[in-house]
C-alpha cells in the first residue's frame, strides 16, 4: 500500500532550496528525507512524507494518532525496509 506518514525532523542536513533534505524519524525509524516541498518546516516539527519528499507540516497531536492507527493495523512494517517512505 502506497500512503503519506507523519514523521518529526531531528535534523536539517543540507538548506539549498532545491535539494533541502533532514533525518526524519518514523516512531524510532530514521530516514533521510527532501524537505523542499516544506520550506517553513523546521526541527522538531512533524511532517507528512510520501515517496521520500515532505509534502506538509503537522501538528504533533495529529501525528501522533495516525502513528496509533498504523500499528492499529500493522502497517508500521513497512517502513523498517530501505524502500523511501
Amino acid at each position: 500500500m502506497c500512503l503519506a506518514i507523519p514523521g518529526k525532523i531531528e535534523s536539517i542536513l543540507s538548506d539549498d532550496p532545491i535539494m533541502r533534505t533532514g533525518k526524519v524519524s518514523f516512531g524510532g525509524i530514521v530516514k533521510e528525507i527532501n524537505l523542499a516541498y516544506v520550506p517553513e518546516a523546521g526541527i522538531g516539527e512533524y511532517v507528512i512524507v510520501h515517496a521520500g519528499f515532505a509534502i506538509s507540516v503537522i501538528d504533533e497531536k495529529e501525528a501522533l494518532q495516525v502513528f496509533e492507527y498504523l500499528k492499529e493495523i500493522n502497517e508500521l512494517d513497512e517502513l523498517e525496509s530501505d524502500k523511501p517512505v
